[in-house]
């Protein structure tokens, strides 16, 4: 008899050790998914007009999805680095939540340069400050 598997359970709190490759690969798949699910949820919004609403702003989208693409691994690499050393509440789902939240917003917004490095600060710093959070314990002296 087989005993049912959440299959959300590898998001739990756990250290996730491993190679190196292990991490640059899991860190690229979060950050491709995160901007595919990003660019899939604005796709009413940056195809024709005669298959949804008028595009929210015009011009072309590629520069955007590269520039997620981007953020997104570095966001995904600082969760990787904490959850490597310490347990950390759902890397996964934060670096793909930030990074298609900030695709999503990005592709039907088309800011210019500096709103979209304010974005992709505000990603950054909540990607470091979920890590700071679960590396504070490790980084404080042990009681006696």
């Amino acid at each position: 008899m087989t005993v049912y598997e959440d299959p959300f359970e590898s998001d739990s709190e756990e250290v996730r050790p491993g190679p190196l490759w292990r991490h640059a690969l899991w860190a690229v798949g979060m950050a491709v998914a995160g901007v595919g699910l990003g660019w899939a949820g604005a796709l009413f919004r940056i195809g024709p007009e005669e298959y949804g609403l008028p595009a929210a702003a015009p011009g072309p989208v590629w520069g955007y999805l590269a520039a997620w693409t981007v953020i997104g691994l570095t966001a995904a690499a600082v969760l990787r680095a904490a959850a490597a050393r310490v347990p950390v509440y759902a890397p996964g789902r934060v670096a793909l939540g930030l990074t298609l939240m900030g695709t999503r917003l990005s592709l039907g917004w088309r800011p210019e340069p500096p709103a979209l490095g304010a974005l992709a600060a505000v990603v950054l710093v909540a990607a470091v400050f979920w890590s700071a959070f679960a590396l504070r314990g490790e980084l404080r002296p042990a009681r006696r």
